[in-house]
């Protein structure tokens, strides 16, 4: 079986397909057998699984998870990584490689009834809108295991909603930052170290609103204005002034000098229902 995890044989792998990786487009791929180990072990994978990986690569981490679970769909996009993806995969009889982008794949007709795992390294211009696809809509997977920027895995597992994706996944996850992968562990090396967060999906969302689109929408209209004082940015958003806008955060007891990013869970909840009805109508 070829490892694309042994530099050697990736080197061979790349010249057979006539690959050049690309730092540009956010091809930064895992050359550290041991810490692939580890991430693929990290999934929790069982032998009744299904998994979707997302960003599949030329299957470093596909040959770990596939020996730990029942049916794996791999998803990549570029052209000349399928093929070398098809030849590292080909003794494996349970996987299934799907040639598409993971933003416009549809994973509810592959996966009917949700309950799979999601397993993947995720490039950062996709993490926001990736976690929303997956986790918007059910059937709902039942984990995701990620590796992503450090930096994303400490917000999405922090208290307050320091983005929209971490407001997202905290309504319908609970994530934990399983362990740290330094940059020298990829070929090419990324700029910073990146991390696995493991986020195992709630039964119920942990907030309870009238409409989680316009939810969503109140989020993403507040966080367009991340650098200004609540105060200001819901007075604009809310067609009232600021002093009316400030009252009624005390009301609620929020501070308007305080910037969304400090907000928790909660407080976004409670400010949703304050405020939402002159926002985004």
């Amino acid at each position: 079986m070829i490892d694309p995890a042994d530099p050697e044989q990736l080197d061979r792998l790349l010249s057979r397909h006539g690959i050049e990786l690309q730092h540009r487009l956010g091809q930064n791929f895992l050359t550290d057998a041991a810490l692939r180990d580890a991430i693929a072990n990290g999934a929790g994978v069982t032998r009744d699984d299904d998994v979707l990986e997302v960003g599949a690569g030329f299957g470093t981490l596909t040959v770990a998870l596939a020996p730990l679970c029942r049916r794996l769909i791999a998803v990549e996009i570029d052209a000349g990584l399928i093929r070398a993806l098809r030849e590292v995969t080909r003794d494996q009889e349970n996987v299934e490689i799907a040639r598409a982008d993971i933003l416009r794949f549809d994973v509810a007709a592959r996966f009917p009834t949700g309950g799979e795992v999601i397993a993947g390294n995720i490039p950062y211009n996709l993490t926001g809108a990736l976690i929303r696809k997956l986790l918007d809509r059910g059937p709902r997977p039942r984990r995701l295991s990620l590796v992503v920027q450090k930096e994303v895995a400490k917000r999405w597992a922090a208290t307050s909603g320091a983005s929209l994706a971490t407001v997202a996944v905290q309504v319908y996850a609970e994530a934990r930052l399983a362990f740290t992968i330094p940059a020298a562990a990829f070929t090419p090396p990324p700029r910073v170290d990146s991390a696995l967060v493991v986020l195992d999906v709630r039964q119920r969302p942990a907030i309870e609103v009238d409409d989680f689109d316009s939810f969503f929408r109140f989020v993403e209209s507040v966080f367009q204005q991340r650098r200004k004082q609540l105060g200001g940015t819901l007075a604009r958003l809310s067609g009232t002034s600021r002093e009316e806008a400030s009252a009624q955060l005390g009301r609620i007891q929020v501070d308007p000098t305080r910037r969304p990013q400090t907000l928790t869970l909660s407080e976004w909840e409670t400010l949703y229902g304050a405020f939402n009805p002159g926002v985004g109508r």
